[in-house]
């Protein structure tokens, strides 16, 4: 019997006592890596490919992505929900597979039907010849969203973590071997489409085999739908929302001026690859807890994961600002050295990325307020952004998507405590939260420094990092004259300091 076919599959795969960031680390370590690699593909074809192209390429992304997020309509993360309680998951994994394959279908009918007009919205009619291959590529994405999202429902991190590792190598050379070899825009998006076909049969090999249950449950259905439908609808608001400055942006610009903005709300791979795992793993952990009747203990579990993701993406917002001007030159080249200010802006959001809100509202069930939050995001976008684009240009697109994050997230908070039953000031480890911020502020000496030391003819890779090194060392320095020492590891606790502070906390009690 093969290991997926074990019924004990169902059942928690790691200790009880074992930390949320311990339980998260084969998924931090694979998304290090794939985040390592991943992170040359834009890299490779804004070095390949003219600013026209690079424009073209990174509109058919965002065509992509829209899609991509838009369309599975919260169907795969009802696995995170449905999965930890369930001792036969396999209904539940066989709908949301046959669901993602007719929505597949519906974006790749969608895009060779509606190509001209869409191509004509971006400001870029060359689109069409491309659209053809980049329907077939999202039409794989699509129908393999689980892939990875059922291994981890399933506490199979180490088996989630492979698969996200190979898919990352896969799909980094489909889209970066054809324009080094010269086969341009055309051969990338060829590449594309291939990689998701294989990656779908892969899939479907996967998970069509491997879990115990029939393969359909009307019942188990009825309960999916009713999970994801308030979810799905909030994701029809967010997409959408979160993309609208780029469209607006690209609708109004040249596909040159565009490849600037892109390259200034180019996504760091760092915030991602610490806050997914750590969200998804949060989810899991709740769902088990409330099997167990020891909800009242998530608020503990969510102040932790607050306090850790603050360690790393407090320094790490502060470093990629202060830094904005060596950071696109070294990584983009000088040519697009004009995207620092949006860069600037766009990182900001790092220090919400402290709170995952999300994952904890998801893992107790309420959909509904993320939809809600979403639907306050979308009223607040649309005349945020094009006002914003009309009377600062580029720098009011991603002004007015920074301010539409915000608001959601404080939307978001305002329903966190009731739903971990416990009062809003428990939630948050505020003294703890007080140590990275002054910290990074400290740090900040060593990049102003570096830029002024440097020489002119010093490339701005090396500046780069020279000025990481320095802020690094003066961050843990601080810490360490903080009473910190992040980088002690000790599985299932926290740090003394950490610890004291999650006690005094606890005993306060709602």
């Amino acid at each position: 019997m093969s290991e997926e076919a074990k019924p004990e599959a169902a059942k928690p795969q790691s200790p009880p006592g074992r930390s949320l960031m311990a339980r998260a680390r084969p998924l931090v370590v694979a998304r290090t890596a794939s985040a390592a690699i991943s992170f040359v593909i834009p890299l490779a074809l804004a070095r390949v490919f003219l600013p026209d192209d690079y424009g073209a390429y990174k509109q058919l992304i965002l065509i992509a992505q829209t899609l991509y997020y838009l369309l599975p309509f919260g169907m795969s993360q009802s696995l995170y929900y449905f999965i930890p309680r369930s001792r036969a998951p396999r209904p539940y994994l066989v709908q949301v597979l046959a669901y993602l394959a007719g929505a597949g279908a519906l974006a790749m009918a969608a895009l060779l039907l509606g190509g001209a007009l869409i191509a004509r919205g971006l400001n870029n009619p060359a689109l069409v010849g491309y659209l053809p291959y980049l329907s077939v590529y999202v039409f794989g994405l699509i129908g393999s969203m689980p892939l990875e999202i059922a291994l981890t429902a399933q506490g199979r991190t180490g088996r989630a973590a492979i698969a996200y590792v190979v898919s990352d190598l896969a799909k980094a050379a489909a889209m970066t071997l054809p324009g080094l070899l010269g086969f341009g825009l055309q051969g990338v998006v060829q590449g594309m489409a291939l990689f998701a076909l294989l990656r779908l049969l892969a899939c479907w090999a996967l998970h069509l085999r491997g879990s115990p249950g029939p393969l359909f449950e009307r019942a188990a259905l009825k309960a999916q739908l009713k999970f994801a439908l308030p979810f799905g609808a909030a994701v029809a608001l967010a997409v959408p929302q979160q993309a609208f400055h780029q469209w607006v942006v690209s609708s109004n610009l040249s596909p040159a001026l565009f490849a600037v903005y892109a390259v200034g709300v180019f996504q760091v791979p760092l915030f991602d690859l610490l806050y997914a795992p750590t969200s998804e793993i949060l989810m899991v952990r709740v769902a088990e807890l409330e099997r167990e009747g020891r909800v009242r203990e998530a608020a503990a579990l969510f102040r932790e994961a607050v306090l850790k993701l603050s360690y790393a993406f407090v320094p790490l917002t502060l470093l990629l600002m202060a830094a904005a001007p060596e950071v696109i030159g070294a990584l983009f080249t000088s040519r697009y050295l004009e995207a620092a200010p949006i860069f600037r802006v766009a990182v900001a959001a790092g220090i919400l990325a402290c709170l995952p809100i999300e994952g904890a509202l998801r893992a107790r069930g309420q959909t509904k307020h993320i939809f809600l939050s979403f639907a306050l995001k979308a009223v607040v976008t649309v005349p945020l952004a094009l006002y914003g684009v009309a009377r600062f240009g580029m720098l009011g697109g991603i002004g007015s998507w920074l301010a539409a994050e915000a608001i959601g997230k404080a939307a978001l908070f305002a329903r966190l405590p009731r739903a971990l039953g416990t009062r809003a000031r428990e939630l948050l480890p505020w003294r703890g939260l007080l140590r990275p911020g002054l910290a990074a502020a400290a740090a900040l000496v060593g990049v102003y420094g570096v830029r002024a030391l440097a020489p002119a003819s010093l490339h701005l890779f090396v500046v780069l990092g020279l000025a990481t090194m320095a802020y690094g060392f003066i961050y843990l320095g601080a810490l360490a004259a903080l009473g910190v020492r992040p980088l002690r590891r000790r599985d299932g606790q926290e740090s003394r300091v950490e610890s004291r502070e999650s006690t005094t906390q606890a005993s306060a009690g709602p």
